[in-house]
């Protein structure tokens, strides 16, 4: 008779391996089984704390451990996050786009972006066809205090605190989901007589047996990198940054506003990202060590603190260094070991795909949580060309930020743009996308990381071209006044929203009082 899987069994903490502990815990709670999860976590090593954007993605993981939306705001230092905010990737100059989370008004039965093409000279495509730009550039909420929990009227993630995020996870996995806890040191990894790993001897001596282990150990990736040995696609010839300066700039005041989308400002050699939550900033500069030096990064580092920040900080500060190599293992799960977060792979934050990886990792575990020995291989096997899917298209959703920039400042723009750098589908379809405008058909998959509306999004923001659109009118006349009527809808709906939503800072500060209420 098969081995029954009683014992899960991760190894590190931080974002990864709390958040893996909190959903795999809850599913397994839900599906009444009694298999218990304990996590094992060094007391002497410190989580890089990377992670600090989510997608809305995290609403519905917060939902599934049971955690209140009130008690996660306060507890993490969070704000409403609505999108990205692209400063100075096209050209180089003050010129920018959004790319929301809010998808275009009636995306599931009309495509917006080719009645669109016919006015894109007066109206830029994300205003055309949602608010959340607007509401983005005054700063303001997703919804308004009397919104129950998670609710909303616009689509929104957050940003937080990481290392207050994991201790919130930490308290909420221990106390409420039963969550085994040991504080240790491992120093082997002990195998069985199949090559599975049977248990983990720590400093004190003590052996940790399971029948799954779940590698959350960062960069090191102890168990699926050290311990077997799985190999690792570099990706370094697709994206180039591979280094991170990060600093944490303080609130000059507590009523400074509160920006609602994540500000990503373009550079010679990567681009500055700044994170705004209520009580700091997390800004940092990522960047191609083959195209710049860390003295020259940390230059440009500085010189943007001083424009957005105290100028005594800009010189004063000590940017912390992040060494990474952009890529993702060959496989994720291995015998009964499965590999999640940095232990997994590891690309630069554009899009802040970081912290949904996890939950996509966590969640499709707990769903397909083999019973037994038995068919673990086969459930490994549909993770294994899952997640293989998903960092492709993350690979490639990024890429697509830099082949389109027309900047000729470095030869790190100019390189981004050369074929031999684009992955061959990423190629294929800017080719398609000249003659039509992407929309469900271009979807490889059901559960695509970046919908079609994100394209849109990037491609329209960076001035890109989708053949002629002039004859829509007399070619499709219905499409055509169902298109003019949902513009003119978002138009009303943009000045609704603007007149009727607090500002960030308002509706974080009024939650920090009252609380949201919960339904």
């Amino acid at each position: 008779m098969a081995k029954a899987i009683q014992t899960v069994v991760i190894v590190g903490g931080g974002s990864a391996g709390w958040l893996t502990a909190g959903l795999l815990a809850a599913e397994i709670r839900r599906g009444g089984s009694s298999a218990r999860v304990c996590l094992v976590e060094s007391p002497d090593v410190s989580p890089i704390g990377v992670g600090e954007g989510t997608w809305p993605t995290m609403r519905s993981s917060l939902i599934r451990m049971g955690i209140s939306e009130t008690d996660f705001l306060n507890a993490c230092d969070a704000s409403f996050k609505q999108g990205t905010h692209f400063v100075g990737w096209l050209k180089g100059g003050s010129e920018s786009y959004y790319h929301p989370f809010t998808p275009p008004r009636g995306f599931s039965d009309i495509n917006l972006a080719k009645h669109w093409q016919a006015v894109r000279e007066q109206v830029s495509f994300c205003d055309a066809v949602s608010p959340q730009a607007k509401v983005c550039e005054q700063a303001l909420g997703p919804k308004q205090i009397v919104t129950p929990e998670y609710a909303s009227n616009l689509n929104y993630g957050y940003h937080l605190d990481a290392g207050k995020f994991a201790e919130l996870l930490q308290r909420h996995c221990v106390e409420t989901l039963g969550v085994e806890h040991l504080l240790e040191n491992v120093d082997a990894i002990e195998n069985d007589e199949s090559g599975d790993i049977s248990g983990l001897r720590t400093s004190s001596g003590r052996i940790v047996t399971g029948d799954l282990f779940v590698d959350c150990t960062g960069m090191r990736s102890l168990l699926l990198g050290e311990h077997y040995e799985v190999g690792f696609h570099d990706m370094s010839e697709v994206l180039f940054n591979d280094s991170a300066l990060a600093v944490q700039v303080p609130r000059s005041d507590g009523s400074e506003p509160v920006a609602a989308a994540t500000i990503s400002t373009a550079q010679e050699a990567g681009w500055i990202w700044d994170i705004a939550l209520p009580t700091r900033r997390g800004t940092g500069y990522t960047y191609s060590s083959k195209y710049t030096s860390d003295e020259q990064a940390e230059h440009a580092l500085r010189a943007y603190l001083a424009k957005t920040s105290n100028l005594d900080f800009s010189k004063s500060c000590t940017p912390r260094k992040i060494s990474f190599r952009p890529g993702y293992r060959e496989k994720f799960w291995h015998r009964n070991c499965v590999a999640i977060g940095l232990s997994a792979g590891f690309v630069e934050p554009l899009e802040a795909s970081a912290l949904v990886m996890i939950e996509l990792s966590a969640k499709m575990l707990g769903e397909l949580m083999p019973p037994d020995r038995r068919v673990m291989d086969i459930v490994a096997d549909r993770f294994n060309v899952r997640f293989s899917g998903h960092w492709e298209r993350i690979i490639e959703f990024l890429k697509l930020h830099y082949v389109l920039s027309e900047r000729n400042d470095s030869g790190y723009w100019r390189d981004h743009r050369e074929a031999k750098s684009i992955p061959s589908r990423l190629r294929d379809s800017l080719v398609l996308w000249r003659y039509h405008c992407p929309w469900h058909g271009d979807q490889a998959q059901v559960d695509e990381l970046f919908s079609t509306a994100s394209y849109q999004y990037v491609l329209y923001g960076m001035d890109f071209h989708s053949g002629d659109q002039s004859s829509l009118m007399e070619s499709d006349p219905l499409a055509s006044r169902r298109a003019q009527t949902l513009f003119k809808e978002n138009a009303r709906e943009t000045q609704k929203m603007l007149t009727g939503l607090p500002a960030n800072r308002e509706l974080i500060d009024k939650i920090n009082r009252y609380g949201l209420s919960r339904v």
